[in-house]
């Protein structure tokens, strides 16, 4: 995936409470590293200046289903290192990013699970020693580039330095009952055999334990954690004329012990496929421009996509990039009536738990919440430790998958609106303006599963929004016209200018977001929004027919 293809899609995760007792993995790493830092300094040339190392612990348990019968179940625990050398000095080192060049000097290690000093040692040693040898050798050209190249515009340093953080937390515990959810979901991906338009289903439950152990030679040393529990329900189907259609929902808890009942997953699967049934009937979309309400959630994966990317630090020092509001600061970005903040230090927004909290980022930062939009003026950017002209600290936004470099990410986004009205009048002033414009009709978006943007300069300026469920709004009346095939398109800067309103119920869109750091889990909160003209185009069909049989009976009759 390149730098200029980011993805979000749906997801959630949770918080777990604290304690303080120190592990022997976190102490192995300490002790490696100051040794492995030690003896690079004093025997290597250029020496390293900076170093770090991250292990990610991860157990889980997933159960998944399909019409009755059980297709996965597994539980297991991994442990990935990364380890992260600099050299040279802050001011220019072998992270200096160069027209678009992805730096990448690790790509990660399995870590023994049991709690080995010395086979942890060994491992940490024998990274260190490869993430050196690279480092060195790309300052060599760096230096080199520097003397031939044309200056880069943005002259700031390559590397921040920060307050050293100590925080100690139990490892994640996680209770799941492995057992009792197979028997569950059995009875709820059974449901979806009465459906016969559904042509696949899944229900999937998700538990997972995540503790995070960073050390580094400026003295932070952090181990700290969360869980979350999910279930995942989502089905498919394919209309007469070759179209796949699908739904999905999700619940999300604090741990699986506290996940909705049977009955109220149940009605979920009862909506799920009752969508995918209606979709099948459903008029297929033509090209439109025009008025339309995007539902909180829709509203949210707008936002990240046509905002949250591009004031991504990075992307406002790398050339190759669009830079759509690097000059911006102080400056009107949105309509003066949205506010937008990043706060990964909250753990719930509208009754949901997000997907994008934590303590501290993947450079052990302290979690901040950071105000980058104030009554429509830009005002900060995301930042990791790569400094940017006028933002020379990190504000706690350097994130990353294990095995991957850092880079500055989202975490929560929360759109505020002082042009606040009830949904209901939101609803009514979708009708006005449709009359306004002449329009036959408008569009309310209230379902997507993720969207995807282009940042890189060498592309176009251009985003995509992927709705699941959408509806034809008519002015003069007639009942809602659920419709099928469209996806929201546009370019950002036409797209903020056409916000009107909002409305006064924020909803919450839990994902997994994909760019150059890999895939970090995010979320996204927004009231639904009026815009007076989006475009849709038709969504891309196979021409595959649907099956030319009827689904398979039991001898009773019975599917």
């Amino acid at each position: 995936m390149t730098s200029s293809y980011i993805r979000v899609w749906l997801l959630a995760l949770l918080p777990v409470s604290a304690a303080a007792q120190s592990s022997v993995l976190l102490q192995a790493l300490g002790e490696e590293l100051d040794r492995n830092f030690a003896g690079l300094r004093q025997k290597a040339d250029p020496a390293p200046y900076f170093m770090s190392c991250a292990v990610t612990e991860t157990s889980a348990h997933v159960v998944s289903g399909s019409f009755g019968s059980i297709t996965a179940s597994s539980q297991g625990t991994r442990r990935f290192l990364d380890v992260s050398v600099r050299v040279g000095s802050p001011k220019l080192d072998n992270y200096r990013r160069s027209r678009g060049e992805r730096v990448r000097f690790t790509s990660g290690a399995a870590v023994p699970v049991d709690d080995s000093p010395l086979a942890i040692k060994r491992l940490v040693w024998m990274e260190t020693d490869r993430a050196y040898r690279a480092a060195a050798e790309r300052l060599i050209r760096i230096r080199t580039n520097t003397q031939v190249k044309a200056a880069a515009a943005d002259d700031s340093d390559d590397f921040s330095v920060e307050q050293p953080a100590v925080f100690v937390q139990a490892p994640a515990k996680l209770k799941f009952s492995a057992d009792q959810w197979a028997l569950r979901i059995r009875r709820l991906s059974a449901r979806f055999s009465q459906y016969p338009g559904v042509l696949t289903a899944t229900v999937t439950v998700t538990a997972q334990a995540e503790t995070r152990y960073f050390v580094n030679t400026e003295g932070t040393r952090l181990q700290h954690g969360r869980t979350f529990a999910r279930v995942m329900i989502s089905a498919q189907g394919r209309a007469g004329d070759g179209s796949d259609v699908a739904t999905s929902e999700s619940f999300e808890s604090l741990d699986p012990d506290r996940l909705p009942s049977e009955d109220v997953l149940m009605a979920g699967v009862d909506r799920v496929a009752q969508d995918v049934t209606g979709l099948l009937r459903a008029r297929e979309v033509e090209p439109f421009v025009g008025p339309a309400i995007l539902s909180g959630r829709a509203a949210g994966v707008f936002f990240h996509e046509i905002f949250g990317h591009r004031i991504e630090g990075h992307r406002q020092k790398d050339e190759s990039e669009g830079q759509t509001f690097t000059k911006s600061v102080g400056a009107p970005v949105l309509p003066p009536f949205l506010s937008v903040h990043f706060d990964p230090t909250r753990t719930q927004a509208a009754g949901v738990d997000l997907n994008g909290w934590y303590r501290f980022d993947d450079e052990g930062v302290k979690a901040r919440d950071v105000p980058v939009v104030e009554n429509g003026i830009l005002r900060n950017f995301l930042m990791s430790r790569s400094p940017i002209r006028g933002f020379p600290q990190s504000n706690g936004h350097g994130r990353r998958q294990p095995g991957m470099e850092v880079a500055s990410r989202q975490s929560n986004l929360i759109v505020e609106s002082s042009r606040r009205v009830p949904e209901a009048r939101l609803r009514e002033m979708l009708i006005e303006e449709i009359k306004k414009q002449n329009k036959s009709y408008g569009y309310y978006f209230q379902q997507v599963t993720g969207g995807f943007t282009t940042t890189s300069r060498a592309g176009v300026q251009a985003f995509k929004v992927i709705p699941l469920v959408v509806y034809r709004v008519y002015p003069d009346g007639r009942s809602d016209e659920l419709v099928r095939g469209a996806d929201i398109v546009g370019t950002p800067l036409a797209s903020f200018a056409r916000i009107l309103a909002t409305s006064d119920k924020p909803e919450v869109f839990n994902g997994y977001c994909g760019a150059e750091s890999g895939s970090v889990p995010v979320s996204a909160v927004s009231p639904a929004l009026l815009i007076s003209e989006i475009e849709i185009e038709k969504k891309a069909k196979s021409q595959e027919r649907p099956p030319l049989l009827p689904q398979p009976v039991l001898s009773g009759g019975r599917p």
